[in-house]
């Protein structure tokens, strides 16, 4: 592959603004394609333009409505692998589907291994995401996957604000891994929400904070949300130990209905949000401020397109 060639960045319909950012930032434009859904609900996609023997990326999103953002995903891979594209690079901003990592119960399907499974059977030659729910899932395919991270991009936001004693909540303690790299990068120390889930039903119920808080800006972080429940419960246990200002910063705001209501009505001053998903049910909150990642998967693209290494991209800032 020579390094001038032009790139091809197409969109499917579950990301075509952040795709619009990235081809903005590569300074080319979004190729031609189009997705066609009948009135039984099937789907076709078509591709605007010649493709043969050259080396494609399409940016998909997998979210409201996930089922159809997925298959449509496929059908992509196949019609750019039919068209006798050299390569197919998928750029999944957020994969809904990663949270189903693990048979936790009886009787249930691996669905994130399931859909990893789909994605090479159709012929992705490569895989880019954003903060996979867990990162074990890039061992479920067996091409190469990137699992960039929004933190540079969400810390760089926090410190614009210039926040007074900071101080980092992970909701539970399964993020806290994560939590201390931003504690980290912040300078500041860490706090754990202890959380309890009974079921499937997208809530939690946090039940104490370990730490000390009292006085303190809390930024509670995690990497994705739905109800907003569990970060609405964990600001408002902050306010009541003594924090002066609670406000979040999440990867993925999936943000089901309800959610914008939540979390307006809750103790949070701002949340931060990346653009990775844009298709949500209902318009964003005043508290919302959406950080790009455009400029990270552009950086990716530039450097797969180029053949060099990405690995800078997951320096700590």
């Amino acid at each position: 592959m020579s390094s001038d060639e032009e790139m091809l960045v197409f969109a499917g319909s579950g990301s075509p603004r952040l795709t619009a950012k990235i081809c903005q930032s590569l300074a080319i434009e979004v190729r031609a394609g189009e997705v066609v859904q009948f009135s039984d609900g099937n789907l076709m996609v078509r591709i605007g333009e010649n493709v043969r023997g050259r080396h494609v990326y399409l940016v998909q999103s997998t979210a409201f409505p996930a089922n159809d953002n997925f298959m449509e995903l496929l059908f992509w891979i196949d019609a750019f692998q039919r068209s006798s594209a050299e390569s197919v690079t998928v750029l999944m901003p957020y994969f809904s589907y990663a949270k189903g990592d693990k048979k936790d119960e009886p009787r249930v399907s691996i669905r994130a291994r399931v859909c990893a499974d789909a994605i090479q059977a159709a012929g992705a030659d490569r895989v880019v995401t954003l903060d996979l729910h867990a990162a074990q899932i890039q061992g479920f395919f067996t091409v190469p996957v990137d699992d960039l991270y929004a933190l540079p991009v969400l810390v760089q936001a926090l410190r614009d604000k210039q926040l007074v004693d900071p101080i980092v909540v992970s909701p539970d303690v399964g993020f806290a891994k994560k939590a201390r790299k931003f504690a980290t990068a912040l300078g500041c120390s860490l706090a754990i929400g202890d959380k309890e889930r009974a079921g499937h039903d997208e809530s939690a119920e946090v039940l104490e904070i370990i730490g000390d808080v009292q006085g303190k800006t809390a930024i509670v972080v995690d990497d994705f949300t739905i109800s907003g429940g569990t970060l609405c419960d964990v600001a408002e246990k902050l306010i009541e130990r003594g924090a002066r200002q609670v406000h979040a910063a999440v990867s993925h705001g999936v943000f089901g209905a309800g959610a914008m209501a939540r979390i307006d009505a809750s103790p949070i001053d701002t949340f931060l949000v990346t653009d990775s998903v844009e298709t949500q049910p209902e318009p964003m909150g005043a508290k919302m401020q959406i950080v790009s990642v455009a400029g990270l998967f552009a950086e990716a693209i530039r450097r797969i397109h180029q053949r060099q290494s990405i690995s800078v991209l997951f320096e700590n800032p």
